[in-house]
């Protein structure tokens, strides 16, 4: 009897084990998260969120007391984009719908509020408002509000044509937020404007950035109505962030040599910036909240992994911080929203093994308590996590990355490899993030290595230049630097390596596999240029005189170059096996590239793997799609470079920074 209870004590824990060690579902890394963001009402009492709802994202309002909650749908199957408290009272909230060019939600420009118990709702602008004897041919876009008036809000109004007398520069308003009756405050000096306003209710700033790429900065005069530019702080390519809780400090994002951003405090009386935080290497995020609505404590930015520059160590908002960063060692920490008096806050813990959690913060009280999961069904003891990396490329610019191991992988040697490129290409970058793609690949096996090539962002504007004119030239030429460097560091099998990129960085596995055909053994475009050319005539890029700029900007003029520099026509030194994955209704990548590539693949006898979808864009967003995506790509890198080799439990990666 003794001996039956072993065996079946040793069944249970290998059935244990076994079920531990089976790898995340693709199922699971294809779900939309169930939340976006949380903010917390001014008086606490309630909670904002987005809630994704057979995915439609819709507003939910939850009353802290009794988590009595009501649900705002927006109407035709839009999605709320986003959300301001107006008042403790009121919410507004603009709304987008599906387009196949953007992976979010465009927004439609209209503004609606709602009662925080779902009641009165009210489309207060849009081209859609009923009644109305002309319909609000615009964009609205929240400002802020105003001290002691709860039911007015400032609001900007760019015109989608132009009309006197002001042509199409943004116009902010004070609109009732009961029934979105406006009045002119003040017209910005310039087109494509963006203001800054204080936290009495004040606009204090107006900037934007000309075609040219020059920044222009006005401040708002006493008298409400007049601007002076700022021509000094323009040419150091300047601009306002936002104000601290009184309004004594304004902060800038003011760029340092050689071309890095700081951050800066602005003189009222001189129009002086003091910097107040500097990095020798990478951009700073944005401003740290504090415990309270207003509060501003620091710095926040990501230096391989996040990181923050506290502006005093000593501030109750600082302590309080740090004691939360205790509570949750490896994660990123940060308060996202706070009460009027600070007492209560929205806390953010997220991870790369961890989509991320809200918690509410009560600082009288010092308890924290779980509110809600982006994703509670991911086991984040059962992701990857990501190593930073940096190194030198062949002209000695520095470069950094990440590389995510197989968990439980500890020896990090000689392990079949997928080397994944961000889209973008210019301004976007990798961060230290969850990505569902690279925990698809890492959990059967596959180590990710992913660059920051230049002309990503976060480094600066000069890095981010470097990248121009660089299209199958030296932006390519860090993505196979950063491959041979994973090689020669032994963290990667030389016979077993894959290049997979979507949008630029399906051009840049194409072009890998092209140009290096002894280095990759397969390539996996997904909503990829393939033929520069055609990005002059076709998608929604070249429509616009801004858009033909930009390309003629970043790609040249030379199209013997651009044909020279396309995979479309280079196939003759291809080696690698071909997987290629369309959005038929993409419109930023039209399936063109992708259909002309594979009609030239098949005249040289290498028929690529196809995955269509007729009704997907620049990026799948259908949950089963993205499941069948992970199936046939763990099927084509199983077949090309073999299969990878499991997870069997969820310890940490091994370390692989170099410097």
């Amino acid at each position: 009897m003794e001996f039956r209870r072993c065996v079946v004590a040793l069944l249970m824990l290998l059935l244990a084990a076994a079920l531990h060690a089976q790898p995340v579902l693709f199922t699971d890394l294809a779900k939309h998260s169930e939340h976006g963001t949380v903010k917390i009402s001014p008086d606490g009492s309630y909670l904002a969120t987005t809630n994704v709802v057979k995915g439609q994202a819709v507003l939910a309002l939850i009353r802290l007391s009794d988590k009595t909650e009501s649900t705002v749908r927006p109407r035709d199957g839009n999605d709320v984009v986003n959300y301001w408290w107006a008042s403790p009272g009121r919410v507004l909230y603009t709304v987008g719908l599906r387009d196949s060019q953007f992976e979010e939600p465009y927004s439609l420009g209209e503004l609606f509020a709602v009662d925080v118990d779902g009641g009165h709702p009210k489309m207060l602008y849009g081209f859609r408002k009923a009644n109305t004897a002309a319909p609000d041919r615009g964009w609205a876009t929240f400002i802020g509000g105003i001290a002691n008036d709860p039911v007015h809000v400032l609001v900007e109004i760019t015109p989608w044509e132009k009309q006197y007398p002001h042509n199409l520069l943004p116009i902010v308003y004070r609109m009732d937020v009961r029934d979105g009756r406006k009045e002119e405050v003040v017209a910005a000096p310039m087109e494509d404007a963006s203001f800054v306003a204080d936290h009495q209710g004040r606009i204090r700033f107006a900037y934007a950035e000309d075609a040219d790429e020059r920044m222009q900065v006005s401040v708002l005069q006493a008298d409400g109505k007049s601007w002076l530019s700022l021509p000094k702080i323009s040419a150091q390519r300047a601009y306002p962030l936002g104000f601290n809780a009184d309004d004594s400090v304004a902060y800038f994002d003011c760029p340092q040599a050689p071309g890095v951003s700081g951050i800066c405090s602005w003189d009222a009386k001189t129009h002086g910036l003091t910097p107040i935080w500097t990095h020798p290497e990478v951009e700073a995020d944005g401003l740290l909240r504090g415990l309270a609505r207003d509060s501003i404590i620091g710095i926040s930015f990501t230096d391989g992994r996040p990181a923050v520059a506290l502006l005093d160590n000593q501030s109750t908002d600082a302590k309080a911080l740090m004691l939360l960063m205790k509570q949750f060692p490896g994660e990123s920490v940060r308060f996202v929203s706070g009460t009027r008096d600070g007492r209560l806050s929205i806390v953010l813990v997220e991870a790369d093994t961890d989509p991320g959690s809200f918690y509410l913060f009560d600082h009288r009280a010092h308890k924290l308590t779980l509110l809600l999961s982006r994703a509670p069904w991911i086991d984040p003891t059962k992701m990857a996590s990501k190593q930073p990396f940096e190194f030198a490329a062949r002209d000695g610019l520095k470069l950094r990355g990440y590389i995510s191991f197989p968990p439980d992988r500890q020896d990090g040697k000689n392990l079949p490899m997928v080397v994944f490129v961000h889209g973008g290409p210019y301004g976007i970058s990798d961060d230290w993030d969850y990505d569902p793609d690279v925990q698809a690949m890492t959990t059967r096996g596959y180590m990710v290595l992913q660059v920051n090539f230049r002309g990503s962002g976060g480094r600066g504007r000069d890095f981010t230049h470097a990248g121009w004119l660089q299209w199958g030239g030296k932006m390519q030429d860090d993505v196979t630097d950063a491959t041979h460097w994973a090689v020669t560091r032994g963290l990667a099998d030389p016979q077993r390596i894959c290049i997979f990129g979507a949008s630029y960085g399906g051009y840049a596995a194409l072009e890998g596999a092209v140009k290096e055909p002894g280095l990759y053994k397969c390539a996996i475009g997904y909503a990829g240029i393939y033929d520069l050319k055609l990005m002059f005539k076709r998608g929604d890029i070249p429509q616009s005189k801004s858009g033909k700029n930009y390309l003629k900007q970043v790609l040249g003029e030379d199209m013997n170059l651009l044909a020279q520099h396309s995979p479309v026509n280079q196939l003759d030194a291809l080696k690698a096996r071909v997987m290629l994955i369309v959005g038929g209704d993409d419109t930023r990548a039209p399936p063109k590239h992708s259909l002309e590539l594979r009609q030239a693949l098949r005249k040289h006898q290498m028929d690529p793997v196809w995955l269509f979808k007729p009704h997907e864009g620049h990026g799948f967003r259908q949950e089963a799609n993205n499941v069948e995506l992970y199936t046939q790509l763990m099927q084509f890198l199983g077949a090309t470079i073999g299969p990878g080799m499991p997870s069997v439990g969820g310890g940490t990666a091994t370390k692989a920074a170099a410097h």
